[in-house]
């Protein structure tokens, strides 16, 4: 008896360390992951555990983790006896992973149109009303993650998982350029309202009204990309 509550008190342990662990290397990734978008860590630089760690305050153990997930993300890569390097894309680079994105998330929104069930349908509205639960905080970094879920709605109801693992893939690779955007003032209450007219189009199941907002809602072009250029600045 004595025995099984010391297993389950280890256990119980473990799992809170574990989870005390993944917090901090999801903090320790996008505090790096932001310094990488804004310019303070240059394409090249080379990310050292320990500098991180202390600039941090976390163990090795967190930043090991959170330079995995860098990598995986595409800001970073990792070369044998030598470590972890940024991995910066030029705004050419950028404009055109854009490009390609507001491609992947149109083809997604009008496949979604067609396919979507009611099931997920309510979810897509369930995940908007966070959105909007969000600006009224005033919180991009909660807007950023509760527009995340809208879009895995999308992507779900897309059927079509090569297309929306692709479209996971070059999200990952732009989110912090994206949650930059919106830092801009204004753009999360536009983002809302084209996410409005999203919905709109999905529920009429009007495929083209879909696939045109929603790479319009992606694409950054003209005013969009100044801003961008604009915010990034002011961090440098």
């Amino acid at each position: 008896m004595y025995a099984k509550q010391k297993l389950s008190y280890t256990t119980i342990r473990c799992n809170e360390f574990h989870i005390m662990s993944s917090r901090a290397a999801t903090r320790v990734f996008q505090g790096v992951e932001e310094q990488i978008a804004t310019g303070q860590l240059k394409d090249g630089s080379k990310l050292d555990e320990a500098s991180i760690a202390e600039r941090f305050s976390v163990s090795r153990t967190p930043v090991r983790e959170a330079l995995l997930q860098l990598v995986g993300s595409g800001m970073a890569i990792q070369i044998p006896k030598r470590g972890c390097f940024v991995r910066s894309p030029s705004f050419g680079e950028m404009i055109e992973m854009f490009e390609v994105m507001s491609e992947l998330e149109g083809m997604c929104a009008r496949l979604a149109a067609r396919r979507i069930s009611e099931q997920q349908f309510s979810e897509l509205k369930t995940a908007n009303a966070g959105c909007k639960r969000a600006i009224e905080t005033s919180d991009s970094d909660l807007y950023y993650a509760e527009n995340v879920a809208f879009h895995e709605c999308i992507y779900e109801a897309c059927g079509n998982s090569y297309l929306a693992n692709e479209t996971r893939r070059l999200r990952r690779r732009l989110q912090s350029y994206r949650r930059l955007q919106l830092r801009v003032r204004g753009r999360m209450s536009q983002s809302l309202k084209e996410h409005d007219e999203i919905i709109e189009a999905i529920e009429a199941g009007d495929a083209g009204r879909a696939d045109h907002v929603s790479r319009e809602h992606v694409m950054i072009q003209g005013e969009r990309f100044n801003d961008l250029l604009a915010q990034v600045g002011q961090r440098q």
